[in-house]
């Protein structure tokens, strides 16, 4: 099995930063691109920002110059840092992994993590 655990999550002023980590763990063999996405309330999720497993990054507009994405593939870990938050950066944050295991490859997703920016 393989797991995708989200961390870092909170609540921040506007104008503030946080920084998401997501892990995965299990029977991994390797990862090729990651992601994080969001949702917020009565909207469909979207895309934050990818990264390739060459370090190739995409960014949403929305969060250009403000976010960066990137990852320790020694720790099987991507991180999104996020500064400048917007009260609509608001959501659940979701990271997702293109997973290569012992049996197949499949995309994994975390359960989220709350990111509510005050005004």
């Amino acid at each position: 099995q393989v797991q995708l655990v989200e961390s870092g999550g909170g609540l921040v002023q506007a104008g503030g930063s946080l920084r998401l980590s997501c892990a995965a763990s299990g029977s991994i063999v390797s990862i090729n691109d990651m992601g994080w996405y969001r949702q917020a309330p009565g909207k469909p999720r979207e895309l934050v920002a990818t990264i390739t497993g060459a370090g190739h990054t995409v960014y949403a507009d929305s969060v250009k110059g403000r976010f960066t994405i990137s990852r320790d593939d020694a720790k099987n870990t991507v991180y999104l840092q996020m500064s400048s938050l917007k009260p609509e950066d608001t959501a659940v944050y979701y990271c997702n992994a293109d997973i290569r295991s012992s049996w197949g490859s499949f995309k994994s997703w975390g359960r989220g993590t709350q990111v509510t920016v005050s005004s």
